[in-house]
């Protein structure tokens, strides 16, 4: 292990020049500082009402759904009836933490606060990216020292740290990644409040006057932020990838702070030291920052949100870069809950312990989805059901839990962080997570294994990947269902197959379902076709960080 420190006189505004011709720019308003509404009481008296007409349509469909006659095969039925209901379950605890929606007071940040900014640079990351996120920690406000904390063995690292005044750290040959480095560097600085920042985000002027007053009470351990993007108009992915986190920053994260459990996130977070050194410091994972938020949950540290845009970074651009990046967060809560959750159990508040349960077991949805794609093919291929019911009755009973859950996510969305940007049905989103499920499976079977997958950083540049590499699970999906189509149609429209009369309007049901994931596979097909090439431009050619951090 090696550590080798230079220290050189602040720079302050330090840009570079414009990207070249055929850049394409950023709109303005991107760098606005925005924040989500406040809470308000008669907001409250609806989202509990809606709650409340949520829970009765959820027992009524509970009602319905275990009757003794829907019972077919008993085994595929409780198979089906554990995916279904881990669904319904997701929706019910959403609305939960809906019944929280909470915004702190701003409270302005004092004077005199030491203040350190740790962002980490490693091999392969791209140096122009670390002129951009280190100019614009140059412009922050409230005094503080940045640090780089560097193992690329690439002097220029230290020349672009020394050019916009932050202190460089060559902390080489560390174990634990990105975390590891942070725990070295713990030991190398002093300062009482440490702002995490992953490289490609870019803070805005104003982010430490709105984040630090919040510290005033002791009992706050760490002060996360939203998380932002400026390159999610660049490709179906970025969109898809961009759309997932909108939610989960604005009303998800603030339900979780009305619940006492708002999480750290990787990027954006600013700790205090002494609640970092309570825990042996920053934990170390895949799942690096959820391990963290419980370690100092469970030794009795508060948590605080600001949901508002005081920086903006980077989602993939590329499918194959996405499916990473799924693939180590899927595995990686899994540490949370096999290993972190068991031990700090009593430590925690039971809302904590609900909120880590419900984080912890997101990525379960590989499973259901698996089990969803499954059993229509089962039944239009063999005529085997797990369960006895008619589609219409079927869409009858879960029509209003359906329609309630749509009519909270659409009224929680006044609490998006930048409403007008953010705010819709997101099915870009929706599409990618769905096609996920293989990651996401992947993933759960990994962590059941023990199996460890290497700590990656996410590419900052999109990656060109090979079509049929990237959409190969899509291929044989949509193939698999136009051969089912095409089976059904002929069976029941040409030769009046009577193996396909059980009931005409299973047969249309059980289509209709093994077209939702056809259709979100339609779209992981464009993402996966866009990803054979590669932009032009890097995203962060187009930035200039004079404009960061305006007010609308």
């Amino acid at each position: 292990m090696a550590v080798h420190i230079r220290r050189a006189a602040p720079v302050q505004g330090a840009l570079m020049p414009r990207g070249a011709g055929g850049v394409r720019r950023l709109s303005p308003r991107l760098w606005q500082h925005r924040e989500a509404a406040s809470v308000r009481l008669r907001d409250q008296i609806v989202i509990a009402a809606l709650a409340a007409g949520g829970a009765v349509a959820v027992l009524r469909l509970l009602d319905w759904w275990f009757r003794p006659a829907h019972v077919a095969q008993p085994l595929l039925f409780a198979l089906l009836s554990l995916a279904f209901w881990y669904g319904i379950s997701r929706i019910v605890l959403g609305w939960i933490n809906y019944l929280a929606i909470a915004k702190p007071a701003h409270r302005p940040a004092p004077p005199g606060l030491g203040v350190a900014i740790f962002t980490t640079s490693s091999p392969g990351e791209p140096l122009a990216m670390f002129e951009k996120t280190l100019a614009a920690c140059a412009r922050l406000r409230y005094p503080h020292t940045t640090y780089l904390l560097d193992d690329t063995r690439d002097p220029r690292f230290r020349e672009v740290a020394e050019r916009h005044g932050a202190v460089w750290l060559e902390i080489v040959g560390v174990p634990g990644a990105k975390a590891g480095k942070i725990n070295r560097a713990l030991e190398l600085t002093s300062e009482a409040f440490i702002l995490v920042l992953d490289p490609d985000h870019l803070v805005f002027p104003q982010f430490l006057d709105r984040v630090l007053g919040q510290f005033d009470d002791p009992r706050v351990g760490f002060v996360q932020v939203a998380q932002a993007y400026y390159n999610q108009t660049r490709s179906f992915t970025a969109a898809g990838a961009a759309e997932q986190t909108y939610a989960f920053y604005g009303p998800g994260q603030m339900g979780l702070y009305g619940h006492g459990a708002a999480v750290a996130i990787g990027a954006n977070c600013t700790f205090r030291r002494s609640a970092l050194a309570s825990v042996g410091g920053h934990g170390i994972g895949l799942a690096e920052d959820l391990i963290t938020a419980i370690r100092l949950h469970a030794a009795g540290w508060r948590s605080m949100y600001v949901p508002e845009v005081l920086s903006r970074g980077l989602v993939p651009e590329d499918l194959g870069s996405f499916f990473r990046q799924q693939l180590k967060w899927s595995r990686g809560v899994y540490e949370v809950v096999f290993a972190e959750l068991p031990r700090l159990w009593r430590g925690l508040g039971w809302r904590q312990q609900l909120a880590y349960l419900t984080i912890g077991t997101y990525y379960l949805n590989g499973v259901t989805t698996a089990i969803y794609i499954v059993f229509p093919y089962l039944y239009l291929w063999t005529g085997v059901q797990p369960a006895s019911m008619w589609f219409g009755e079927f869409l009858t009973a879960t029509a209003p839990v359906a329609a309630i859950g749509v009519a909270l996510y659409l009224f929680s969305q006044r609490w998006l962080c930048d409403r007008p940007a953010e705010r819709g049905l997101h099915l870009r989103g929706l599409a990618l997570k769905i096609a996920c499920w293989p990651v996401y499976l992947r993933g759960t079977t990994l962590a059941i294994g023990r199996a460890d997958v290497p700590y990656v950083p996410t590419a900052k540049e999109a990656v060109a990947g090979r079509f049929l590499r990237l959409a190969w699970p899509q291929l044989l999906l949509i193939g698999v269902y136009l051969a089912t189509v095409i089976r059904v149609a002929q069976a029941r429209l040409l030769t009046g197959d009577v193996s396909l009369e059980y009931s005409p309007e299973a047969v249309w049901g059980m289509l209709a379902f093994a077209s939702l994931p056809a259709m979100a596979g339609a779209g992981a097909l464009h993402a996966a076709w866009q990803s054979r090439r590669l932009t032009g431009d890097a995203p962060w050619d187009a930035v200039d960080v004079a404009a960061l951090g305006g007010e609308p």
